[in-house]
Formats: structure tokens, C-alpha cells, sequence
């Protein structure tokens, strides 16, 4: 048996500059965290001839080819396992369509079983190089390149995407304490709303393509709050970062008519009327998680989310990324 696991993660600055539509014109830069809440891959071998796929259904097929799973089928393809004694199964911490970047967490955790069965050795940025290669290229995904970064590296990790494709990162240079205060005071509520984030991605990547000025404005500004937001991070300026997230998400509303809705604009302001120093929904819009950065005010602002109804998943960074936790 095999197990892996992969964090989801937090956008704190420059989310949506990493999709192949701007950045391959522009260049795109974000800042993103790894969180300890996982998706974990367990790859079994079976006693009977039949590829077994467990995740929300249950598929017993005779070959690769057969499995609906459109990313477990191109995984097997890529990895070259064609073993016909082979169970794969999937469990989360957090279900998919919230916002922090399951998809790539699936796909960068089941290469890593895959890549282990085969005894491959495979670094974190081919790793997440080829979770790109099949979520964008090969399924057409209108996608970025941020989950499955992040992912396969963990961390809080500055990215840069080149206008050539490349992908550069390196760990943000954030002092003890300012780290600590970060993950003390970095609150996250569930909406209550899941949906797809490649539905509002779409949006975002046709307009791209068509060079939209309203959107490519927006996204360059995007791309200077996500160099702002390291900036801040790494002179441990915590209320600075808070407000700028506030930015951040002021303009991410405008990206998008379905970016936000009623519900959760309501639920923004009333955190900030209660302690918040800024905030954003995490992901493509349209629900998944609000984070707040509540600096001295947590208990009040605890308070009054769960008074509006919202759940508060607590947690803290992961600096790990992609790995196997358990073989035999």
C-alpha cells in the first residue's frame, strides 16, 4: 500500500495572474500558502484482474482507458502504469469546490502515488509540471498554475510565471514572529456555497484572450498588489498586508459579476465591523471560504461569524508539500 497526501492552500496576494491567457502575454506573479488540511491517495493492489477508482462514485473497470475520472485516467497515462491489479481512492479534509485548490491537490497527490508505485523519482516543480500538463493541456482546463505549485511545493511561496512558460518560486523570506502572528491571526469561515471554478476561470480566460482592457487593468493591478503583499509579509508589516488584502478583494469583485454574491458581501462587511482589518473570498469567487486577518480582535470576530451562521476551519501552514506518508 501507498499513501500520499497534498495541502490545499490560501492565495495571499496576486491570485489570477497565474492562469496561461495573462501570463504568457504579461507575466504573473502571487503569493500563496500551503495549509494543513489535505487530499490524500492510497493506491492498493488487488487480488482480483480489475482497476478499482473510489472518490465520490466507485468505478471497477478491465483498463486505463475505461475510467470516467478524466485525471485519474491521464495520470495512469502519464505515469505508464497499466497495471491491472490496481486500487486508487481519494479523501479530503476539505470537499472540493471551496476555493482552496483540491484539484490540484488531488492531481499532484495521485502523480506522487503513482510516480512511488513505479519508483520514479520526481521533484515538486516536475511534479507540478505535469499536474498542469494534464488539468490545462491535455483536459483544457481554463486553469492556472497556482494550485498545483503550490501544492507540490507547500510552504508560503512567491511564484513567478514567465512569459515562456516557466515557473520560478521561492519560499518567502518571513521572519519567525511575523509568521506566528500571520498564522494566529488569519481566520477562514465556510460560506456554505461550493461551486466550479472553472465556470468563473472561464470568464476571466476568454476575456484575457480577447485582451479585454477592463480585465487585463484589473489583473495587472492584481499582479502589483501580489509583489505588495511579499513586500509587506517580509518587512512582518501585518496591518499593511490586511488592508492590502481588502484591496485585493475589491477588485476581485469587479473581475467577475459571478465573483460574489448577496450573501457573502454581507457577511464581508459585517466581519469587518467586527474586527476584520481585511479580508477576501479564497479561489475563483462565487463561494468557497472568506479569510480575515483579524489581528487583536479574533475572539470578537470569531463571534460574529458564528453568529451569521459561518464555520470556522482553524489551521496552520504546511511546509511539507506533496509527500508519501506511508509504503509498504
Amino acid at each position: 500500500m501507498i499513501i500520499t497526501r497534498s495541502p490545499l492552500r490560501v492565495s495571499l496576494g496576486g491570485g489570477g495572474t497565474d492562469l496561461p491567457s495573462y501570463y504568457l502575454e504579461h507575466g504573473g506573479f502571487l503569493v500563496a500558502a500551503a495549509i494543513d488540511k489535505y487530499v490524500y491517495i492510497t493506491k492498493h493492489t488487488t487480488f482480483q484482474e480489475e482497476i478499482i477508482v473510489k472518490y465520490s462514485k466507485l468505478e471497477r473497470v478491465t483498463s486505463v482507458d475505461k475510467i470516467e475520472h478524466p485525471i485519474v485516467r491521464e495520470a495512469l497515462k502519464l505515469t505508464g502504469v497499466t497495471d491491472p491489479h490496481i486500487e486508487l481512492t481519494s479523501m479530503a479534509d476539505i470537499p472540493g469546490g471551496t476555493g482552496l485548490g483540491s484539484s490540484g491537490s488531488f492531481t499532484t497527490a495521485l502523480l506522487k502515488a503513482l510516480h512511488a508505485y513505479k519508483k520514479n523519482p520526481v521533484s515538486p516543480a516536475e511534479l507540478a509540471e505535469q499536474a498542469c500538463d494534464i488539468e490545462i493541456n491535455k483536459l483544457g482546463e481554463p486553469i492556472g498554475k497556482q494550485d498545483q505549485y503550490i501544492a507540490a511545493v507547500g510552504g508560503i511561496t512567491a511564484f513567478t510565471f514567465h512569459k515562456d512558460g516557466r515557473v520560478e518560486f521561492r519560499p518567502c523570506k518571513i521572519a519567525e514572529e511575523t509568521l506566528y502572528n500571520l498564522e494566529d491571526n488569519l481566520l477562514l469561515f465556510f460560506t456554505g456555497y461550493s461551486r466550479s471554478a472553472s465556470a468563473i476561470l472561464k470568464d476571466q480566460n476568454d476575456r484575457s484572450k480577447k485582451h479585454d482592457v477592463a480585465m487585463l487593468e484589473n489583473l495587472h493591478f492584481t499582479k502589483e498588489l501580489g509583489h505588495k503583499s511579499l513586500d509587506c509579509l517580509e518587512r512582518g508589516n501585518l496591518e499593511e498586508f490586511a488592508m492590502l488584502m481588502d484591496v485585493h478583494w475589491q477588485r476581485k469583485k469587479a473581475r467577475s459579476s459571478g465573483m460574489t454574491n448577496p450573501h457573502i458581501n454581507q457577511w464581508y462587511e459585517y466581519a469587518m465591523a467586527n474586527g476584520a482589518l481585511g479580508g477576501k473570498l479564497i479561489g475563483a469567487g462565487g463561494g468557497g471560504f472568506l479569510m480575515f486577518y483579524a489581528g487583536d480582535n479574533k475572539k470578537r470576530l470569531r463571534h460574529a461569524m458564528r453568529e451569521k451562521g459561518l464555520q470556522e476551519v482553524r489551521f496552520r501552514f504546511d511546509f511539507e508539500g506533496t509527500k508519501v506518508v506511508a509504503q509498504n
